[in-house]
Protein backbone atom coordinates (compact mmCIF):
# COMPACT_ATOMS: atom_id res chain seq x y z
CA UNK A 1 0.00 0.00 0.00
CA UNK A 2 2.77 2.68 0.72
CA UNK A 3 3.32 2.28 -3.15
CA UNK A 4 -0.01 3.34 -4.08
CA UNK A 5 0.01 6.16 -1.81
CA UNK A 6 4.02 6.85 -3.75
CA UNK A 7 1.30 6.79 -7.19
CA UNK A 8 -0.10 9.61 -6.05
CA UNK A 9 2.44 12.22 -5.11
CA UNK A 10 2.51 15.67 -5.41
CA UNK A 11 2.68 18.13 -8.15
CA UNK A 12 5.96 20.61 -8.19
CA UNK A 13 3.83 23.15 -9.19
CA UNK A 14 2.29 23.09 -5.57
CA UNK A 15 -0.98 22.02 -6.87
CA UNK A 16 -3.41 20.07 -4.64
CA UNK A 17 -2.03 16.45 -4.34
CA UNK A 18 -4.11 13.62 -5.73
CA UNK A 19 -6.22 11.75 -2.43
CA UNK A 20 -5.27 8.33 -1.84
CA UNK A 21 -8.79 6.90 -0.61
CA UNK A 22 -9.63 4.18 1.14
CA UNK A 23 -12.66 3.00 3.18
CA UNK A 24 -11.47 4.64 6.38
CA UNK A 25 -11.57 8.28 4.58
CA UNK A 26 -13.81 8.02 1.32
CA UNK A 27 -17.47 9.40 3.29
CA UNK A 28 -15.23 12.60 4.72
CA UNK A 29 -13.93 12.74 1.41
CA UNK A 30 -16.93 12.64 -0.98
CA UNK A 31 -18.90 14.61 1.82
CA UNK A 32 -16.59 17.93 1.13
CA UNK A 33 -17.75 21.26 0.06
CA UNK A 34 -16.45 20.86 -3.22
CA UNK A 35 -16.88 17.95 -6.01
CA UNK A 36 -14.39 14.97 -6.21
CA UNK A 37 -13.46 13.30 -9.56
CA UNK A 38 -13.05 9.54 -8.02
CA UNK A 39 -10.77 7.21 -9.71
CA UNK A 40 -11.88 3.24 -8.98
CA UNK A 41 -8.47 1.57 -10.18
CA UNK A 42 -6.51 -1.44 -9.51
CA UNK A 43 -2.75 -2.10 -10.05
CA UNK A 44 -2.64 -4.67 -12.49
CA UNK A 45 -5.23 -2.47 -14.49
CA UNK A 46 -3.14 -1.40 -17.91
CA UNK A 47 -6.30 0.92 -19.03
CA UNK A 48 -5.65 2.29 -15.39
CA UNK A 49 -2.22 2.84 -15.55
CA UNK A 50 -2.53 4.34 -18.83
CA UNK A 51 -5.34 7.08 -17.24
CA UNK A 52 -3.27 7.73 -14.20
CA UNK A 53 -0.91 10.51 -16.42
CA UNK A 54 -4.21 12.42 -17.37
CA UNK A 55 -5.71 12.41 -13.88
CA UNK A 56 -2.54 13.89 -12.80
CA UNK A 57 -2.44 16.48 -15.24
CA UNK A 58 -6.50 17.28 -14.71
CA UNK A 59 -6.15 17.24 -11.08
CA UNK A 60 -2.98 20.38 -11.75
CA UNK A 61 -5.38 21.88 -13.97
CA UNK A 62 -8.86 21.64 -12.30
CA UNK A 63 -7.55 21.00 -8.53
CA UNK A 64 -8.75 24.76 -7.51
CA UNK A 65 -12.35 23.93 -8.08
CA UNK A 66 -12.82 20.06 -7.88
CA UNK A 67 -10.87 17.32 -5.69
CA UNK A 68 -9.44 14.22 -7.27
CA UNK A 69 -9.29 10.98 -4.95
CA UNK A 70 -8.11 7.33 -5.71
CA UNK A 71 -9.40 4.22 -4.57
CA UNK A 72 -7.64 1.02 -5.07
CA UNK A 73 -10.73 -1.33 -5.98
CA UNK A 74 -8.46 -4.31 -4.15
CA UNK A 75 -8.25 -2.89 -1.03
CA UNK A 76 -11.67 -1.46 -0.44
CA UNK A 77 -14.01 -3.67 -2.10
CA UNK A 78 -16.48 -2.65 0.17
CA UNK A 79 -16.25 1.08 -1.37
CA UNK A 80 -16.10 0.00 -5.07
CA UNK A 81 -19.48 -2.29 -4.48
CA UNK A 82 -21.26 0.29 -2.93
CA UNK A 83 -21.52 2.33 -5.76
CA UNK A 84 -21.51 -0.45 -8.44
CA UNK A 85 -18.04 -0.30 -9.49
CA UNK A 86 -17.74 -3.67 -11.98
CA UNK A 87 -14.95 -2.66 -14.55
CA UNK A 88 -12.06 -0.26 -13.92
CA UNK A 89 -11.23 2.25 -14.48
CA UNK A 90 -14.36 4.16 -13.09
CA UNK A 91 -14.47 7.42 -12.54
CA UNK A 92 -17.21 8.56 -10.50
CA UNK A 93 -18.27 12.74 -9.85
CA UNK A 94 -19.72 12.94 -6.32
CA UNK A 95 -21.28 16.39 -4.95
CA UNK A 96 -22.51 16.54 -1.45
CA UNK A 97 -21.93 13.07 -0.94
CA UNK A 98 -24.03 11.77 -3.82
CA UNK A 99 -22.39 9.89 -7.15
CA UNK A 100 -23.73 12.57 -9.56
CA UNK A 101 -21.74 11.45 -13.38
CA UNK A 102 -19.42 8.78 -14.02
CA UNK A 103 -17.41 7.69 -17.04
CA UNK A 104 -16.08 3.60 -17.45
CA UNK A 105 -12.67 2.94 -19.20
CA UNK A 106 -9.43 4.50 -20.53
CA UNK A 107 -11.86 7.56 -21.88
CA UNK A 108 -8.73 9.63 -22.65
CA UNK A 109 -8.12 13.32 -21.44
CA UNK A 110 -11.11 14.38 -23.57
CA UNK A 111 -13.33 12.48 -21.94
CA UNK A 112 -12.70 13.24 -18.69
CA UNK A 113 -12.28 16.87 -19.43
CA UNK A 114 -15.70 16.35 -20.62
CA UNK A 115 -16.88 15.24 -17.47
CA UNK A 116 -15.08 17.67 -14.93
CA UNK A 117 -16.65 20.54 -17.08
CA UNK A 118 -20.01 20.00 -16.07
CA UNK A 119 -19.26 20.16 -12.29
CA UNK A 120 -16.42 22.54 -12.01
Amino acid sequence: MSEDKKTAGTSQTGATPLLELSEKNFDDAVNANKPILVDFWATWCGPCQFMLPIFDKLAKKYGEKVSFGRLNVDDNQGVAMRFDVYAIPTFIIFMNGKAVDRAVGAVGEKGLEGLLQKYQ
